[in-house]
């Protein structure tokens, strides 16, 4: 349909002292109002609404046609801008209206599938089906163009810092560790994939052999992996690396990327430096590496206590090689009556701990799960030791393996807080975890795993420990943390084929397997490659952060469900045959799923 239509203006912009001036705008219709001889349009773009009228100085024919609009139209209206005799002091623009002496019918709408407000209450697959209507909802209209604002200022920012904005390939070589990769085949190499990159944390690298010096992308990457509340498929990092740079220079950087990111989005000051801390430390007061500052509720070690004790579910684990410690719910045990409690039993056993041994201290009195099993001195060094006071909550797990006392007790302080609703979302608390261990056990592979990444350079000190002490080597690595959740990861990279070839061998790799994954790698080190290191920020959960989202999803224009599928584009699906016989692919299997 052709026009000759102008916007002068968006929706949300004009004001009182506009008035008087002829304004020309478009959008969707939120809601007609029709009293007789007197019309109101309440048109909406993506920068808010603004109140159309229609009156019985209105011509006729342009009457008519705001007569007929409904909801979801697509208009451009050009008039004059008059202060409204019954103002909205809910809108930006609630002092004024358009009066209208041209109206113009661009599009018309079935009635949707639901309604287009502010916080509408609509199940999520029906908002993901139609996600194209969901995205049209001031609120999320406002999530995207805040994300915009973050990238804005990370690439002003990094660009200020001497960094270059370099894209790196989104078609390269599977490497697996740890998750899955998105495979795709190639039709000239028949039986050959490419891969989408997981990270483009092998071309970065290479980029600073290559003297680049101080690189900078906003990454998609790509990783099959099973979903969680924060994680998708696919995901933007902003991404970036560096030379001749050590962990504070690095973290210096970011630590002024943030605080300029939280002052021009948010207009919040954020104090600079950071609180650094020992992923040992982090886990042995918080239960997690990435632990929540903004409370208390601290782990204490009661293991030295307790290991004698006749109680077997406090000894039996610490014999076994494990520990016994607590948690403090510090003047909170009447907020938690036996039956809240008998709730948080099961809630740390789907954290695979066995139990939850609990004590209440309340007017004098102590009520306890364990008291009897232990002596009166060992009940009061526990309490002693957990600082209790009268009114204080008292959380005790144990398990002959620390991973799992920590998981429970770092989840368990977490919902108590939440329960408590003591979290204030408008507090950002930020930490640097470093020193994290090198490696960590993998049970299913039955061998030691990079707990970032095999490219990350041992702690100078802990360089001999490479080979004949893994559970006790430190890594040069660093993750940003807030409120609780990891923001990004980074480290110093491995800078000598030595030092890689060792790294690889102390994951099992084999020499033919390093030849095949790595060698690319390996060998461009031996021309003389920088110190250097770097970090990568989850994009989409910096911004679900800074804004208050409910999921990660709020803030990603596109985003897959819990099953990796888009709802709304119909994938993944199947495709005929004769693609993929051009691929060279034949499918031996498959299963049709039932739609839900």
């Amino acid at each position: 349909m052709e026009t000759s239509f102008r916007r002068t203006c968006y929706c949300g912009e004009p004001r009182e002292s506009d008035a008087g001036r002829t304004l020309s705008v478009c959008g969707w219709v939120q809601r007609r109002r029709d009293l007789g001889g007197l019309i109101f349009v309440d048109l909406r773009d993506r920068t808010g609404i603004l109140q159309l009228a229609f009156d019985e100085g209105t011509e006729k024919s342009v009457f008519d046609t705001a007569f007929s609009l409904r909801s979801e139209y697509v208009v451009a209206a050009t008039g004059v801008l008059r202060v409204r005799t019954s103002r909205n002091p809910d809108l930006p623009t609630g002092d004024v209206e358009l009066f209208v002496t041209d109206l113009q019918l661009l599009a018309k709408s079935e009635t949707p599938p639901f309604e287009i407000l502010e916080n509408t209450d609509v199940n999520d697959a029906l908002r993901l089906k139609y996600r194209y209507l969901d995205l049209r909802r001031p609120n999320l209209q406002r999530l995207l163009a805040f994300r915009h604002r973050v990238a804005k200022v990370a690439r002003d920012y990094f660009d200020e810092q001497g960094f270059l904005e370099i894209e790196t390939p989104m078609l390269t070589k599977s490497t697996p560790e740890g998750a899955r990769d998105y495979l795709v085949p190639s039709r000239v190499h028949p039986g050959k994939f490419y891969a989408l990159p997981q990270s483009p944390q092998q071309y970065k690298q290479l980029l600073m052999i290559a003297g680049v010096d101080r690189y900078f992308q906003i990454a998609r990457c790509f990783r099959d992996e099973d979903l969680r509340a924060d994680r998708q498929p696919e995901f933007t990092q902003i991404d970036l690396e560096m030379s001749f740079a050590d962990e504070t220079l690095i973290q210096t950087i970011q630590e002024g990327f943030l605080k300029r990111v939280f002052k021009e989005c948010l207009d919040v000051d954020v104090e600079t430096p950071f609180q650094r801390m020992p992923w040992r430390e982090a886990m042995d007061r918080f239960g997690s590496d990435k632990p929540d500052l903004r409370f208390g509720f601290e782990l204490k070690d009661i293991s030295d206590i307790v290991k004698d004790c006749g109680f077997g579910v406090f000894r039996d684990p610490i014999a076994a090689g494990g520990s016994v410690r607590l948690i403090n719910v510090d003047g909170h045990a009447k907020d938690f009556p036996r039956k809240k409690i008998d709730k948080l039993v099961e809630y740390v056993k789907t954290y695979k701990a066995k139990g939850l041994a609990w004590a209440r201290l309340v007017d004098g009195a102590v009520t306890s799960s364990f008291q009897k099993f232990l002596t009166e001195e060992e009940n009061a060094a526990i309490l002693e030791r957990a600082g209790a006071k009268d009114g204080d909550l008292i959380l005790i797990v144990g398990d002959a393996r620390d991973e799992v006392v920590f998981a429970a007790l770092g989840a368990l302080r977490c919902e108590c807080a939440r329960q408590l609703g003591i979290l204030d979302p408008k507090e950002f608390r930020f930490l640097w975890v470093t020193e994290f261990p090198m490696f960590e056990w993998s049970e299913e592979e039955g061998r030691y795993q990079a707990m970032h990444h095999p490219f990350t350079a041992p702690m100078i000190e802990d360089e001999d420990k490479i080979l004949t002490d893994k559970k006790n080597c430190r890594a040069r690595a660093y993750d940003i943390v807030l409120n609780g959740t990891e923001l990004g990861g980074g480290s110093i990279r491995i800078n000598t084929p030595e030092m890689q070839e060792k790294a690889f061998q102390a994951l099992g790799i084999s020499e033919e397997d390093i030849q095949e994954r790595f060698g690319h790698l390996v060998q461009a080190f031996r021309y003389g490659a920088p110190p250097h290191g770097g970090l990568a920020y989850g994009l989409d959960r910096l911004v679900m952060l800074m804004t208050g989202a409910p999921s990660i999803r709020d803030v990603i224009a596109f985003p897959k469900v819990q099953n990796a599928s888009d709802l709304m584009m119909g994938c993944p699906d199947v495709v005929d045959d004769k693609q993929l016989d051009d691929l060279s692919i034949a499918v031996t299997a498959m299963e049709a799923e039932e739609e839900e």
